[in-house]
């Protein structure tokens, strides 16, 4: 199931089921995957509650775990998107917030599938290169969070660009 709180431009619940069920079988992965699309403010209330982190993030994974999995029971688990987070990223990176939806949709079923970029020595990069490659997307996330070279535009002047950006979408009738 496929829930869009917050309307993505370009993206319908359609599309995005479409696109959860072609990366659930490049992935091997087994059961169904629910995915919200929502707010900072509410992606933060659940890192909150399930990692005890109190700030908000991209993408969250909730795998279901084989005591919460009953018998005969189809269900992989959960991926939580912040839609406020992935337009802001779209921005910075030049690509469709859609795209940037469904790149971090992926990485939220690669962990569901039982990646872990933190521990398998690239694996779950190789994997997502290959599949991001596969569907024609930009980079894959976790190519992005590798450290940056220092530019001589400061940190402040990009989230002033992005708030601006933002502030002219929001005027021409899109919305994130």
């Amino acid at each position: 199931m496929v829930i869009l709180q917050k309307k993505v431009v370009g993206l319908s619940e359609a599309a995005l089921q479409s696109f959860v069920l072609r990366a659930r079988k490049a992935t091997g992965l087994s059961g169904t995957v629910n995915v919200l699309v929502t707010s900072s403010a509410a992606v933060r209330a659940l890192n909150r509650q399930f990692r005890a982190q109190n700030k908000a993030t991209d993408v969250l994974s909730f795998p279901v775990t084989s005591s919460e999995s009953g018998a005969g029971s189809r269900m992989a688990g959960d991926v939580a998107i912040s839609a406020d987070i992935a337009f802001e990223n779209s921005i910075r990176l030049g690509h469709a917030v859609a795209q940037e939806i469904k790149i971090l949709t992926l990485h939220g079923i690669l962990h569901l599938a039982g990646f872990d970029h933190e521990r398998d020595n690239g694996e779950m990069a190789r994997k997502e290169a290959k599949l991001r490659r596969d569907f024609r997307l930009p980079a894959a996330l976790i190519e992005r969070v590798k450290p940056e070279r220092t530019t001589t535009r400061p940190v402040h002047a990009a989230k002033r660009t992005s708030l601006k950006l933002r502030r002219r979408s929001a005027r021409a009738g899109s919305t994130a």
